[in-house]
């Protein structure tokens, strides 16, 4: 028996987010689905994070157990033949049996919410993009942001619904920036709440759009109260970009012409 990890990328539009659910079909439902007919076994993937309806993936992870003779590396080539075209299975690698996407010594998590800022709409950004009409401050967004790095509790910036008692997480890095009519929020850290991205990017553009001044930020953190905070931005602006195992985090400043 091998353990094998993959690193997923996929359109979230159409999924009802990544978990197995009664209500609609999900990422990990499609994923069990083709590596079950593939291997001719009983697989249930690991997730390393559970994305909900709507967002985006360029780097998930997820782990399988397997008797297959499919020589680990070539696992993604095979799959892919398989999988829509939205799921694609940018690698596939062995691990040691009791690795765990969740579960390891070191984690860090880059999301990035990108928000297309015009006076009309694009139609060929409403997929992976929120769409504010207003003009955005992005130097008030970012001196907001400064406010969240570091460890604190974000229970301010946690759907209410969370089953999770410790809302205190560590935000190595956040960077807010333009190019044309796109602003991305890009945030970088060892673990997040329940739609805590998406409720920092709804109060970042609160700022941005000059409701709250930057050092609300601070405050709202400090308040503890999820309604202090700003509305959850949509979904489809979202994208988990990467999870790092056991090492520093890549910089992706460098990587955008902002």
């Amino acid at each position: 028996m091998r353990r094998i990890k993959l690193t997923v990328a996929y359109d979230g539009t159409e999924y009802c987010g990544w978990q197995v659910q009664p209500n609609g079909i999900t990422v990990e439902e499609v994923l069990n689905r083709e590596l079950r007919g593939l291997t001719r076994e009983e697989i249930s993937v690991i997730g390393a994070s559970r994305t909900d309806s709507g967002v985006h993936a360029l780097g998930n992870v997820a782990v399988f157990d397997t008797e297959s003779g499919i020589p680990p590396e070539r696992i993604s080539y095979a799959l892919n033949q398989r999988m829509p075209e939205d799921i694609v299975i940018v690698k596939s690698e062995e691990v040691p049996r009791n690795w765990h996407p969740r579960y390891q010594d070191v984690i860090t998590k880059t999301y990035e919410y990108h928000i297309y800022n015009a006076s009309v709409p694009n139609p060929m950004k409403r997929r992976t993009t929120a769409f504010v009409s207003f003009p955005l401050d992005v130097s008030r967004m970012k001196e907001g942001a400064a406010y969240l790095v570091g460890e604190h509790d974000f229970a301010s910036f946690c759907n209410v619904r969370t089953n999770t008692s410790d809302t205190v997480r560590r935000v190595d890095e956040i960077w807010v920036g333009r190019r044309a009519d796109e602003i991305v929020i890009r945030i970088t850290g060892n673990g997040f709440l329940y739609n805590m991205v998406r409720i920092i990017a709804g109060t970042l553009i609160r700022v941005g759009r000059g409701f709250y001044e930057p050092e609300k930020v601070r405050e709202i953190l400090e308040a503890k109260k999820r309604t202090e905070a700003g509305v959850t931005a949509p979904p489809q602006g979202l994208t988990l970009m990467e999870i790092r195992y056991g090492e520093t985090n890549r910089q992706y400043r460098n990587l955008y012409d902002f």
